[in-house]
């Protein structure tokens, strides 16, 4: 729940200093006429079509929303150069626009221009068009593969559509405005459809993009039903994108998704495989899998695991399964995402373990040897920690210490072969029916989509194990701990065994209420009810720091785009925080035990203090000798209006427990400042404070 509060003030406080006098003088249709506008497409016309009032349309300045030219990668950056230079209009589209505002690593840079498909060719030395129904031209440069489409294929594609669009805008609109906005409207999302123009710093917002951002909420263009039946991997799509930024939908679009859940199961194998893999390899596993469930998507495309989360959600049992994917997320992000190798291998693993539960020793003993990347070492890891209790229910099945190293190999080798195995049931339709077997009362649709060849050489990463295990040797050799997301992104052999290993191992020491019980508490901020119902069992301990924060801008650009973001606490986001982590109050208590050891100086320091405290008080050394009397109701209304400006008010609780602990400590003060003195420095400190929440703003001036 915090993350989505701070999400929503940061929305509210970075664009507030926007005017109504920077929308576009223009128009828009309402979302009211949305339904009828494009009833009205329909052969029947529509009567209650009416011309669409424009003044919603937005033009405003990237930095006053935080962002800046730095953060546009570099290959990105020189295709829109050559493009410009070229005479052309050229723009960031989509979803790194939105990603862009949520100070989030963009997946990929998608590039869009006036130019057609055979001029961006011609721009480029390794530029080729591909696909039939909306051709994009893929431009290959500096390492990086740049997706550019035309202003044109659209509107050619949708001819009949446009010209219905066009009869209802005013006679007199800018050109380019009605380029821009004739294209957005074929987008899937209202918050997927801004326009960034990087030579002028505009972004264009024709659909309410910025408003619902603003409210982390996920709406589409046109009716949900019409779009998802154009196009039903828009459901798949949205639920990624809810589960990655932790959005909500309108009520439209989540009715329209439990509705139309069903036709994905006639989606092309390949789009149902790049979908989920954007899904469970980009840092969204968790949260991904729970909509799936919510949605009645995971019977469809993964009945096996649907039918594992079900039963444990009625026994209320620790699920290992979620587990494993807590600990993938933590490791890998949009901007250091997995090959897809990653995740069929945890189900692989999991599968091989449901089906044939293990001894405990066996499980440390597979994981800790493809991390470590050799049998000695691996083995010597697991004896040590096998003494930790691990209850997964039915993966486990019992645990020993006194296995001899050959019986111990033998099993580890068996239970290698054994996950080899368990890839059919990802591929093969009669072995996942065989495989339900275990769940009688789950539905199945019987639909596989992982490629063979995905499966095949993710089953090859455990033939060394399976030859001979004691000889075994991963070739990563001695090297850093530390991931290598280049090699892990591209599917390296042995990265993904270290990493495979890494991750077994993470939820091992966690076990049932370890670490990876904080899937309950990610998945109330996400979806409290699917979250209550899949973990509930689940305990929440601290939390590590999420690697991005899903919505913050930070004015004037000042931010850069950083392979590892994090969290930034300002004065904004504490104090619109409701939740209080234990790494939050550790560095709150770290600043109050400063605070303290300021204010813990003899009387005879008194000036110097002073100094320190404000360059004023340097002028008043002539008080050197001066005793401060004591002002006790002056010190606590100081003290309590300084942790009041720290933090929240959901943590004056916390902030005044640490008050009273360091009470002794803080009365020190008394025989310090004198009344005066505390009352002038706290008035200072409110004005600080003031200077500094003048800076960021709320939207309410945009969004009246």
């Amino acid at each position: 729940m915090a993350i989505l509060v701070r999400a929503k003030s940061f929305l509210s406080s970075s664009l507030s200093s926007l005017t109504r006098s920077q929308r576009c003088n223009h128009t828009l249709g309402e979302r009211g006429l949305q339904a009828e506008l494009y009833s009205g497409m329909a052969p029947a016309p529509n009567p209650a079509l009416r011309p669409i009032d424009t003044s919603k349309w937005k033009k405003i300045q990237a930095s006053k929303v935080g962002i800046s030219l730095s953060m546009i990668s570099y290959p990105s950056w020189i295709v829109l150069k050559i493009l410009h230079k070229g005479g052309f209009e050229a723009y960031l589209v989509g979803g790194c626009v939105r990603d862009l505002l949520l100070n989030r690593t963009p997946k990929d840079f998608d590039v869009i221009t006036t130019a057609n498909l055979k001029q961006i060719r011609k721009k480029f030395h390794r530029a080729e068009i591909i696909g039939k129904r909306f051709p994009i031209c893929r431009v290959h440069i500096k390492g990086s593969i740049i997706e550019v489409s035309s202003f044109e294929t659209v509107a050619r594609h949708d001819a009949d559509k446009e010209k219905a669009l066009s009869s209802l805008l005013p006679k007199i609109c800018d050109e380019k405005d009605l380029i821009r906005w004739r294209n957005s409207r074929n987008r899937d999302f209202t918050i997927n459809s801004l326009f960034f123009d990087p030579f002028t710093c505009n972004i264009y917002d024709y659909n309410g993009g910025m408003s619902d951002l603003k409210s982390l909420k996920l709406r589409t263009l046109i009716p949900a039903h019409l779009s998802f039946q154009e196009d039903c991997a828009r459901i798949l799509r949205g639920l990624r994108i809810a589960a990655r930024l932790c959005l909500s939908f309108s009520k439209d679009t989540e009715r329209a998704m439990y509705d139309l859940s069903a036709s994905i199961g006639g989606l092309d194998k390949f789009r149902l495989m790049l979908e989920v893999n954007y899904m469970l390899s980009y840092g969204a596993a968790v949260q991904s899998i729970c909509l799936l469930q919510r949605f009645n998507l995971l019977n469809i495309l993964l009945p096996f695991q649907a039918a594992y989360i079900s039963q444990h959600r009625a026994t209320k049992n620790s699920m290992m399964l979620m587990k494993l994917f807590f600990n993938l997320d933590k490791l890998v992000s949009c901007d250091h995402p997995a090959d897809s190798s990653i995740w069929v291998g945890l189900l692989m693993f999991h599968l091989a373990l449901v089906n044939n539960p293990q001894d405990a020793l066996v499980i440390w003993t597979f994981a800790s040897v493809l991390c470590h990347g050799n049998w000695k070492e691996g083995v010597e890891f697991a004896r040590e920690y096998t003494k930790l209790e691990v209850k997964f229910v039915p993966e486990i099945s019992e645990f020993s210490e006194t296995k001899s190293d050959e019986d111990l190999a033998k099993e580890v080798a068996q239970f290698a072969s054994l996950v080899q195995d368990s890839v059919g049931v990802l591929t093969e339709t009669s072995n996942l029916f065989e495989s339900m077997s275990r769940y009688p009362f789950s539905p199945c649709s019987g639909l596989v989509f992982v490629p063979k060849i995905t499966a095949k050489n993710t089953a090859k990463l455990f033939d060394l194990m399976v030859e001979d295990i004691r000889s075994f040797i991963n070739g990563r050799g001695r090297m850093s701990p530390e991931i290598n997301f280049h090699l892990l992104g591209i599917g390296d052999p042995c990265e993904t065994r270290f990493v495979l290993g890494k991750i077994i191992l993470e939820t091992m020491k966690a076990g049932p209420r370890g670490d990876a019980t904080e899937i309950g508490n990610d998945e109330k901020d996400l979806q409290p009810k699917a979250t209550e119902e899949i973990l509930s069992n689940n305990e929440i301990p601290a939390k590590k720091v999420k690697k991005h924060a899903p919505s913050l801008f930070i004015p004037d650009g000042n931010r850069g785009m950083l392979k590892k973001q994090k969290l930034v606490d300002d004065d904004t986001a504490i104090k619109n925080q409701e939740m209080v982590t234990k790494d939050e109050l550790n560095d709150l208590a770290e600043k109050h035990q400063e605070f303290v050891k300021t204010c813990k100086l003899s009387e005879n320091k008194t000036n110097s203090m002073q100094g320190k405290i404000s360059e004023k008080e340097e002028k008043s050394k002539k008080d050197k000798e001066k005793k401060p009397k004591k002002h006790t109701k002056a010190v606590e209304k100081s003290k309590e209006h300084i942790a009041l400006h720290t933090v929240s008010k959901k943590q004056q609780r916390v902030v005044r427990e640490l008050n009273l602990r360091e009470e002794d400590e803080m009365d020190n003060l008394e025989k310090v400042l004198g009344k005066e003195e505390v009352m002038e420095r706290t008035e200072e400190h409110k004005g600080r404070a003031g200077e500094e929440r003048s800076g960021v703003s709320s939207l309410s001036s945009l969004f009246r």
